[in-house]
């Protein structure tokens, strides 16, 4: 018993001394970057607003959530805040300036995060549809895996290229050096993961596992977590020569021995560090390394922080 309560005290200890590196890291630092002030005026439409015909799908930084689909997860107050990552509808987050969703299934295609469950696929598949119905111009990558200890769900392909066949953009590594207006009037990038099923083959419906790749750092500890996102992130070839993409998550998450173990106040340790993120990845000289960004409980300013590099990536002043 003695150890155990000496083993949490340390990990305060530990969490605390990181809470205070990174923030007097921001205290010490700028935050400012090119496209650092940019602001679109509909973030529903961002991408349109930056003009289709000049943006290229290696130049985004694309803004994206982590367990995208957990916003009803579990039972509310109960279960639930061990495991929701995200407070939005996929619709709304998807309206706020989300572009890149992280859907984890299992067998019978309910959404799950662990063993927790909520509502089925088609919930999201129908959130996606309304959101595409409503806009003409965004690409969503649409990110699927089947959950581990889970099965793939039966049939699976064949389901979402049913739902979702229309608007699919088929695997193909050219479409990293297109605009966004050669790729229209398609619009989804779906990276299908299955555990055991085959992987999707050039010319699919869907891209493989090895086209959507990160480095899961799994740490409660905010300045390790940031480092490390760093040190990845660097390791990784420019976008430009890069023919897959690459994910930084700005996350952090309950582990075994945490003392607390709900994801909001975990993750919030990180959370409002991503403009800081940026300007490091500048500082250090990778920040033509970005490409993906993620974060849990999605806002505004996230979104503005990928889409003002976004901007200064397609005006030329990075």
């Amino acid at each position: 018993m003695g150890s155990q309560v000496s083993k949490q005290l340390e990990r305060r200890k530990a969490i605390k001394a990181e809470k205070k590196i990174l923030s007097d890291l921001k205290s010490s630092s700028e935050e400012e970057y090119p496209g650092s002030e940019y602001r679109p005026k509909d973030r529903t439409n961002w991408m349109s607003e930056l003009n289709p015909e000049k943006v290229r799908i290696n130049q985004i930084v694309w803004p994206g959530t982590h367990d995208s689909a957990t916003n009803k997860i579990g039972i509310p107050l109960v279960t639930r805040p061990f495991a929701q990552c995200q407070s939005l509808s996929i619709y709304q987050q998807l309206l706020c300036g989300t572009r890149v969703l992280d859907i984890r299934v299992q067998e019978d295609r309910r959404i799950c995060h662990g063993i927790l469950l909520t509502y089925s696929v088609d919930v999201v598949i129908a959130n996606v549809k309304k959101f595409l119905s409503e806009t003409q111009s965004e690409i969503v990558i649409l990110e699927i895996r089947t959950e581990f200890g889970h099965e793939d769900p039966p049939d699976f392909d064949n389901y979402l290229e049913e739902q979702l066949g229309e608007f699919l953009i088929h695997q193909d590594d050219s479409v990293f050096g297109k605009t966004i207006a050669e790729l229209l009037p398609k619009r989804i990038i779906c990276v299908w993961k299955p555990r055991k099923s085959p992987q999707p083959k050039p010319g699919s419906p869907f891209w493989s596992a090895g086209f959507l790749k990160d480095d899961w750092i799994n740490t409660d500890l905010p300045s390790t977590k940031f480092d490390g996102n760093l040190k990845h992130l660097s390791l990784q070839p420019p976008v430009s020569s890069r023919k897959f993409f690459y994910r930084v998550e700005n996350t952090a998450t309950p582990v075994a021995d945490n003392p607390i173990l709900c994801v909001k106040p975990v993750t919030g340790r990180i959370h409002g560090y991503a403009r800081l993120f940026i300007a490091q990845c500048f500082a250090e000289g990778f920040a033509d390394r970005l490409q993906v960004f993620s974060t849990d409980f999605i806002n505004d300013d996230f979104v503005d922080a990928c889409v003002g590099l976004t901007h200064a990536r397609v005006e030329g002043k990075t």
